[in-house]
Formats: C-alpha cells, structure tokens, sequence
C-alpha cells in the first residue's frame, strides 16, 4: 500500500534506519494500512490457509482437550476460555462443539477473544455468539479465574529483531531506505546488546543469524503468570524450531507464494518461524511446568485424530472421505505439517501430564 510505503520512508527519515521488529510492527499493526487491520487473509482467497480452516478435525481436538484439562482441574465452576488470534473463528466454534456434552464445561466458561483484525472479529461474532464472546484488548485485561488459552498460528506474526554474525562480530539488522528503496543494512551492537545473543551462540560462524521476539516473550511472561496464580493451562501451536538453528526465517507470503519481505508493506503477511525454546524459558521462569514441544502430527494422532477421521468417513460420500483423508495427512504427516509445526503447553504442576504429552 503506497500510503504506508510513504508513512515508513517517512518514519525512517526522522528517526534513521529502524529495526526489523519496528518494520513488522508498521506492515502488521498500523492502525489504518496495517495487513492485520484491514482484510481477511485467511483461506484460498487469501494468502494462506490455517489448520482450523483445512480440516474441523483440528478445533475438534482442541476442545476435547480444553475440555479432560478443565475436568483435571477439578471442574472449576468459573473459568475464562481464551483464543489469542482466533481467525474466523473455525477453531473455536468446532472446539465447542466438541466439548458441548461434557457435563458443565460450558456452563463454567466465559470466552475471551483477542483479536486486532475487525473483520475478523465481526465473523468471530457471528460464528459464536451462542456463547457470548468478550473481546480483550490484551492479556492484561483477563479476569482473574483460571484460563484455558489457545494460541494457533498467534505467536508467528509477533515482530522479530534479526542479528547477524559476522568476521567483526555481532550486529542488528536494520531496515532503511537507499535510493528509495527499503533496504537491510547492519548495525553494531554494544555490549548491552549483544546479551540478546543466547551464550551458545556467541561463537557461531559468520552468517549465522539469531532472531528475537521480544513482544513474545512478553505474551508469554503475562499468559504464565497468569496461569501460575490463578491456575489453568495454555496450548500453543505454530511452526517453528525447538532451539535456534542459526538460519534466518523472516518470511512474506502474499496470495499463497513467498514475496519480497520489503516490497509492499501491508499487503503481504510477514511472518517467522516460532522459537519454542525461548517461550520455554519464559514460561517455566513463571513457575508453569512446560510440556513439550512436540510435532504437532504427534500431538494429533495422540489425542486420537486418525479415530476421529474414521468416524467421520462413516457418514461420508467417497468424495469426502477423500477430503478427509488428505485433511489428516495434510495436519499430522512429516511430510506436510506434522513435524515443522509444533505444539507445546504450559501448566500448573499439579495438571502434568497433559493430554497428548
């Protein structure tokens, strides 16, 4: 969008080269051309395709599991179901639906959505109103009960900063404009800095690159404080690595099909791969016990998706037990999106093990 293109020369001419967490946050979240705010990017028409949309199998294992976590607590009589990033809503409404005959599950529950997208929130309240979703603005808005959180596909479009190694040291990647284009270009760290880079990685050869969500790890620091004083559970799912690989993995995806991460700020979505051992930390430095993270292939099948998608083949046309066929391997092979996306979760002690851990 040339509006936005225009406010981040701009920003830059003022203040100098910005970060690529600054970047992300003016392409994602700007209040009027920000990607985020103002469309729909989910589904074929859109520029990519979220597991709750491929298959209802995924929201249906998501509530069965909300629902044995909420009997292991001891059936509160009130806790707060929360979606961070809940789409359309697809998730959540074939959540529960599947937890619609536990005994009380839905009597105790008051659901939360975070959501910045407009449009989106318009369909989430269409597609749930029978449950009389709140929207939250933040976290901090969550009412102190115990929480049953989910977070699929949330954490991958929080902003990074990029660091790279190289024959002089470390240095941060910087966005700035060059002859009118956006560009990348380096910056030193100082010594306050550099304690971003994990100690392991200190050394690495040149070219290796560390990316950091700081705005991660803050969500993750507020959601296990929450959960260690007041009880519950959160469950996330997203691609990513369990430790830093030293690859970048910065991304834009526009229309299905890779685009330049610099070219069109606010029509393609940016996107990094999820680092799970950095939520971890935070979140067991809250006192949460953390289960996994595990392939989410993994997690599915132990919750008992492929049962799922025979009872569901039963009542089905040839075509569609075709269509579910491919659903699941789409979900839970290695090939597809069974080991890159991942799912790990966060609990009081008391609630170990979890479900499909």
């Amino acid at each position: 969008m040339k509006e936005l293109l225009a406010h981040i020369h701009d920003v830059i001419g003022k203040q100098g080269a910005i970060s690529v967490a600054d970047y992300m946050e003016l392409a994602l979240q700007h209040p009027e051309f920000g990607y985020y705010r103002k469309h729909d990017p989910l589904g074929r028409e859109g520029d990519f395709i979220t597991a709750p949309e491929i298959s209802q199998m995924f929201g249906e294992m998501i509530g069965l599991w909300c629902a044995d976590v909420w009997r292991e607590m001891g059936k509160p009589e009130k806790f707060l179901m929360l979606e961070l990033g809940p789409g359309r809503g697809t998730l959540m409404q074939d959540a529960l639906r599947a937890s619609a005959k536990i005994n009380g599950f839905h009597q105790a529950m008051t659901l939360g959505l975070i959501e910045s997208n407009l449009t989106l929130r318009s369909m989430q309240t269409e597609k749930l109103a029978a449950y009389n979703p709140v929207f939250l603005e933040d976290l901090a808005q969550m009412p102190w009960l115990p929480v049953l959180a989910i977070a699929n596909e949330f954490f991958d479009a929080l902003p990074i900063r990029q660091f790279e190694k190289n024959f002089q040291g470390w240095y941060e990647r910087l966005v700035a404009v060059e002859q009118g284009k956006l560009i990348f270009t380096p910056w030193p760290l100082n010594e306050n800095q550099l304690t971003f880079i994990p100690s392991n990685l200190r050394n690495a050869v040149p070219g290796s690159v560390y990316e950091l969500s700081l705005p991660s790890l803050a969500v993750m620091r507020v959601l296990a404080q929450h959960i260690s004083r007041h009880g519950g559970a959160a469950l996330i799912a997203d691609y990513g690595y369990a430790e830093p690989f030293g690859k970048p993995s910065l991304q834009a995806v526009a229309g299905h099909q890779y685009a330049n991460v610099l070219d069109r700020p606010g029509e393609v979505d940016l996107t990094a791969h999820v680092d799970f051992s950095a939520l971890a930390n935070m979140a067991a430095a809250q006192e949460t016990v953390v289960s996994g993270p595990i392939g989410q292939g993994e997690f599915l099948n132990a919750l008992g998706m492929e049962l799922r998608a025979i009872q569901l083949k039963q009542r089905a046309t040839a075509e569609q037990a075709k269509a579910i066929d491919q659903a699941l391997h789409r979900l839970t092979d290695s090939s597809q999106m069974g080991t890159l996306f991942k799912v790990m979760a966060i609990s009081t002690p008391q609630l170990c093990p979890l479900p499909g851990f």
